[in-house]
């Protein structure tokens, strides 16, 4: 199995277990399944990769301190507020590191492509905002909808957005690609 199709099921997985344990369990099962197959997640890639990311872990980290708040408490607001806090922290570092003058997302993706400052730049600005924009999604849909509601937007709405975002990136990736990778 190649790498992008192993870690496309390692984060979709989960979520899509996490959407028919909520329908047919309730939102504490599903719950308490995301976080085994989040941590299952992490350790399957560390044990293929020889390697985490930083952001799946900061990912499975908030995945089990709000899902453990979740169960504990038996309220469901914590896994609700999840979304949010992850998209936003993300949002905070990309731009935080811009006032700061680094670019953190090239650190995660310049193994990848060589870009100049302003491509890496312009890339940062698009991806705060839009992680700005799915932090403030996710606040509206769980705050104004069923938690049955909330869980389809997540799995079935913002997965989707999140890979339709990325391909629109692709154009401005692809043209900084080394010609090594695209095959010239």
């Amino acid at each position: 199995m190649n790498a992008q199709l192993r870690r496309l099921l390692l984060d979709l997985g989960p979520l899509i277990v996490f959407f028919f344990a909520n329908y047919m369990y309730g939102i504490f099962a599903a719950t308490a399944v995301f976080m085994v197959l989040a941590v299952a997640g992490l350790a399957i890639g560390y044990f293929v990769e020889k390697k985490v990311s930083p952001v799946a872990l900061f990912t499975v980290a908030v995945v089990l301190i709000f899902g453990g708040l979740a169960l504990y408490l038996n309220d469901a607001t914590f896994v609700k507020i999840k979304p949010t806090i992850i998209y936003a922290t993300f949002c905070a570092v990309l731009f935080g590191g811009l006032v700061f003058n680094r670019l953190f997302i090239k650190y995660a993706l310049s193994f990848e492509f060589e870009m100049p400052e302003s491509a890496w730049r312009t890339l940062t600005w698009r991806w705060g905002l839009f992680f700005a924009s799915l932090a403030l999604l996710n606040e509206i849909v769980w705050r104004n909808f069923s938690t049955g509601q909330w869980v389809t937007f997540k799995v079935w709405i913002v997965v989707p957005l999140i890979f339709g975002f990325g391909l629109l990136q692709a154009p401005m990736l692809m043209k900084h690609m080394p010609q090594d990778k695209t095959g010239g």
